[in-house]
């Protein structure tokens, strides 16, 4: 496997290469075949992939009746679009009746924001999905973890949610290595001050905070967390155990994302302090890096946001 300019690349990528052993894999379309870097795709498998225009509720009833006939549809398109358009039928005519379709949202988080704004970039859609019964939740680092989160989603059988995001992750994965069935990766083992617990594409900034609490005589452990609300959350709970004070960082509104999902993992099993890193108002347009600096997110303010809760 070769390395991938992002996530979305990744995606159509994965697809192509599962394309001829299974050839029921469909992929289904609100006018994002282009937005899903998947034109190669239909052009290859024209009676593969359905076309359904701006309408993304027409979509997920589409791949819902796909599904009940044996096929595996693929739906993509922006996170929000899918989630809060089709949110209705992704809940009713996908998850109630528990079929096979899988889901891809793109431009998840803030890091979209300069070139299509705040109508295009979503951080609500994990929040949205979660209280879905029955979908397995992924949010892959980078490209090369959404690759084989893709591949991973075909192995399930039931409604799978992958968030991507817009072509600007940060590569931090070497590209095969695997994505963690347990929901965890340990990064960084450096102490049990605190535990660090990211999401998504802000892993690399969590792993050069924890370099900075180093050089400041705080030593933390680091771990991705690559599925949201698993069915089997023991290794994570493992993690937890290692220190009495969590932090959670993700490109997501505070509510519903990591920081709920740990929140209630130490409310039932061990309780904690947990501190939450994330996106607490709408976020504004720009360029990712300073987005994502100036919504606290930047190694240093993540750095003193845990020098700060450890001092009290």
């Amino acid at each position: 496997m070769t390395s991938f300019k992002g996530t979305r690349e990744a995606y159509a990528a994965a697809l192509m290469d599962m394309a001829d052993e299974h050839p029921n894999i469909m992929v289904i379309s609100p006018d994002s075949l282009k937005a899903m870097r998947a034109v190669a795709f239909g052009e290859k498998y024209p009676e593969r992939y359905v076309e359904c225009g701006i309408a993304e509720q027409g979509a997920v009833d589409t791949a819902a009746g796909l599904a009940s006939a044996g096929m595996i549809p693929f739906v993509g398109s922006y996170a929000g679009f899918l989630t809060m358009r089709g949110g209705e039928q992704m809940r009713t005519f996908v998850g109630y009746t528990n079929l096979n379709v899988k889901f891809i949202g793109v431009n998840a988080g803030i890091l979209g924001g300069e070139r299509e704004g705040v109508t295009h970039q979503f951080y609500e859609d994990l929040a949205i999905v979660s209280s879905y019964p029955n979908f397995t939740i992924f949010t892959p680092a980078d490209a090369a973890q959404c690759y084989h989160a893709v591949q991973k989603a075909v192995e399930i059988d039931g409604p799978v949610y992958i968030r991507a995001g817009s072509g600007r992750e940060p590569v931090v994965y070497d590209v095969d290595a695997p994505f963690a069935e347990s929901g965890i990766t340990v990064w960084k083992e450096y102490g049990d001050d605190a535990v660090l617990f990211s999401s998504g594409f802000v892993l690399d900034r969590v792993l050069a905070a924890a370099e900075l609490l180093k050089e400041k005589g705080v030593n933390v452990t680091v771990a991705d967390i690559n599925i949201l609300y698993g069915k089997d959350p023991s290794e994570i709970l493992k993690v937890m155990a290692k220190s009495s004070c969590l932090f959670t960082v993700e490109d997501h509104n505070i509510n519903g994302g990591l920081g709920s999902y740990i929140s209630r993992l130490a409310c039932e099993n061990k309780p904690a302090w947990v501190t939450r890193i994330a996106l607490t108002d709408y976020a504004e347009s720009g360029p990712a890096k300073e987005l994502a600096d100036a919504y606290g997110f930047s190694p240093e303010a993540i750095a003193e946001k845990v020098v700060s809760t450890l001092k009290k």
